[in-house]
């Protein structure tokens, strides 16, 4: 089972996230830690190859943008509520600029 790493305020991001959404989270976390897919997610591109957001529909939206081509560890890059259709500018470039750092 890799080991699973935050970035930057992603765990603080993650832990304020509602109660149900955060043990979704963990759960989905948890089924990319021990090798499979979530359930719903959505390969990012636009942030760097090998990078994934995890789609929760749990009192709203939520997103996990992580990154599991790493041989020890799952990475979270970002961790944040979606208010709109498509994803904020913000979002995208922060998750991006931690992608980057993968590689430093």
């Amino acid at each position: 089972m890799k080991a699973l790493r935050f970035i930057g305020s992603s765990l603080d991001d993650l832990k304020n996230f509602p109660d149900e959404a955060r043990r979704a989270a963990g759960f989905e976390l948890d089924a990319v830690q021990r090798g499979l897919m979530p359930s719903d997610f959505k390969p990012m591109l636009n942030i760097g190859a090998g990078a994934y957001e995890i789609r929760l529909h749990v009192l709203g939206e939520w997103r996990v943008i992580y990154v599991a081509k790493l041989a020890d560890s799952v990475v979270v890059l970002h961790a944040f509520q979606k208010k709109s259709q498509k994803t904020r500018r913000e979002d995208i470039e922060l998750a991006a600029r931690r992608y980057q750092q993968l590689g430093d």
